[in-house]
């Protein structure tokens, strides 16, 4: 299979080639969907550890005072109690109270900032910053500069630690400089599996050099963006363009922790005057079928809830799951519902989140 030249490349699109990637676009990305079967990657990044390529994400450089510059106006968790290395995830909505974007706000220095987006959205995102940040504010749209790698799973501290000395430290959403083999890297220890892992980000050109020096420890095995989506799932982790977009609230969203109420930001207002009519809701399935994004929602008597906007087959449960908006009276924990169409229904529960809890996130 060769590589797509319409699509954009990461600095690995040759390495996943020359590993038997199947590849696929994504986001406007030409991406490894897959090495081996989902089952088989799932298994391993939940018991020993896997690396990403997620060098198609998108990085802001915003250097000012985030009160005097516009930065901490735009998302809705305050950024400016944060400590130097530590990392807080957010949001930044429009005017009505929907979701531009969920990102990481990462502080690298009093007055020094970055800001990591998804790759569908960095013309998008890069234009919001750029019209509300004002004169005081540096940005820089480092995105095709800087690569980045997912590192994860149970092991991956004890891998990692051998290359980059020093992260064994970092807890749980901070991150510091490293060196690894003389490249300069920063390493997060966040990540989108519910498993322990870390987020390196190093220069675009340097970044296949980790790459292959990585994946010189058996233990490793290169991962693609399919089993990824799995992972995210059994951890009800939101993905823009399902549980997030420009038309949803964040209170519907289930992002209440992640606004603070105290200050003032783009679309608040809105917000506040905007009740929720739904809410994000968890389900599994009675049996092994999988609800897909689209499905209806019904409740025991037929009657239509909502709508499905992620679901899968979960290795961890060897059940369908569900994530997807309901009616503020069908989503309790434990209501029986239906999902599919008004011709095809099959049975599912709603749940608490997250669906797979044996993860060693915080490990």
């Amino acid at each position: 299979m060769s590589v797509q030249t319409s699509l954009h490349n990461t600095p690995l699109a040759d390495e996943h080639v020359a590993l038997g990637a199947k590849m696929v676009g994504f986001g406007g990305w030409n991406m490894p969907l897959q090495y081996e079967s989902i089952l088989a990657e799932w298994e391993h990044n939940r018991k020993t550890v896997s690396l990403f390529d997620c060098s198609h994400m998108g990085e802001f450089m915003i250097k000012g005072d985030a009160v005097a510059c516009g930065l901490d106006a735009m998302v809705t968790q305050t950024i400016v109690d944060m400590p130097v290395h530590t990392c807080r995830y957010g949001a930044m909505l429009n005017e009505e109270g929907g979701i531009i974007y969920d990102l990481i706000v990462y502080r690298k220095d009093i007055e020094d900032w970055m800001i990591v987006v998804n790759a569908a959205n960095i013309e998008k995102n890069a234009r919001h910053f750029r019209a509300h940040l004002n004169a005081k504010a540096s940005f820089e749209d480092a995105s095709f500069k800087t690569a980045k790698l997912d590192l994860q799973g149970p092991q991956s501290r004890d891998l990692l630690k051998v290359l980059a000395p020093g992260i064994e430290k970092l807890s749980y959403y901070t991150f510091h400089q490293f060196q690894i083999e003389g490249i300069p890297c920063l390493i997060s220890r966040t990540g989108y599996t519910g498993e322990l892992g870390f987020e390196i980000y190093c220069p675009w050109e340097k970044c296949k050099e980790i790459w292959k020096l990585i994946l010189k420890n058996a233990t490793v095995k290169p991962t693609g963006l399919g089993v990824r989506d799995v992972l995210r799932v059994e951890m009800c982790y939101s993905l823009y363009g399902h549980e997030l977009d420009e038309g949803i609230s964040p209170l519907e969203a289930g992002l209440e922790k992640f606004i603070d109420g105290k200050k003032d930001f783009i679309g608040r207002q809105a917000l506040l005057a905007r009740p929720a009519q739904r809410a994000i809701g968890y389900f599994t399935s009675t049996s092994r079928k999988s609800p897909r994004a689209g499905h209806k929602i019904f409740d025991a008597q037929g009657k239509e809830l909502g709508v499905v906007t992620s679901g899968t087959f979960s290795p961890g449960l060897q059940a369908g799951i569900g994530i997807g908006f309901m009616s503020l009276q069908g989503n309790g924990t434990g209501t029986q519902l239906f999902f599919g169409d008004e011709k095809n229904k099959a049975e599912g529960m709603v749940v608490k989140r997250p669906f797979y809890k044996k993860g060693s996130l915080k490990a």
